[in-house]
């Protein structure tokens, strides 16, 4: 009998976006997931196109490859592109994708606490805590516990006190 040699893993972060471009906040709220949730790994996710923004500045092999070159040192995070495995780009296509290719692992989906304001817009927000808990890092002008959508219950939150970073990917292209 052959032995299965493939890591099972129960704890998955994910942490999807555009990153255009990724920045050392985004590896800040990863490395701190993995220690403070005991995650097994993250998922890195690039998406072409966030539906509630406008068009990337960046070409998505360009924020790929930014986002590898960012990620490198950490063996725990894996850079991934889903988008042409998903029927669209929203969080819950893409978090019912990586739940059927993983059934057993518990999954944890990182946002800033910018996102949580508008979470409510995003589709099928409702559905979106039956697949993962949802972790909240706090971002600079935003309430950590900002008012939540009766779509969603506080239950269903994990709030993450850390260091606020003062960088965002906007921030960084004004400079551009």
């Amino acid at each position: 009998m052959k032995k299965n040699n493939k890591k099972e893993y129960n704890r998955i972060g994910i942490l999807g976006g555009t990153f255009d471009p990724p920045h050392k906040g985004h590896l800040y709220i990863c490395k701190i997931a993995l220690k403070k949730l005991k995650l097994d790994k993250i998922f890195w996710v690039v998406t072409k196109k966030n539906p509630l923004k406008k068009k990337p500045y960046l070409k998505e092999k360009i924020r790929i490859k930014l986002s590898r070159e960012i990620t490198k040192k950490n063996k725990n995070i894996f850079v991934k592109y889903f988008d042409d495995k998903l029927k669209d780009s929203t969080t819950f296509s893409l978090l019912s994708f990586i739940k059927r290719k993983n059934t057993k692992a518990n999954l944890f989906f990182l946002i800033g606490a910018d996102n949580l304001k508008e979470f409510y817009k995003w589709e099928k927000c409702d559905k979106i805590p039956k697949l993962a808990k949802i972790v909240v890092f706090p971002r600079k002008n935003y309430s950590l516990r900002p008012r939540v959508s009766k779509m969603i219950s506080t239950k269903d939150l994990i709030y993450m006190k850390v260091k606020k970073i003062d960088i965002s990917s906007s921030l960084i292209r004004k400079f551009w």
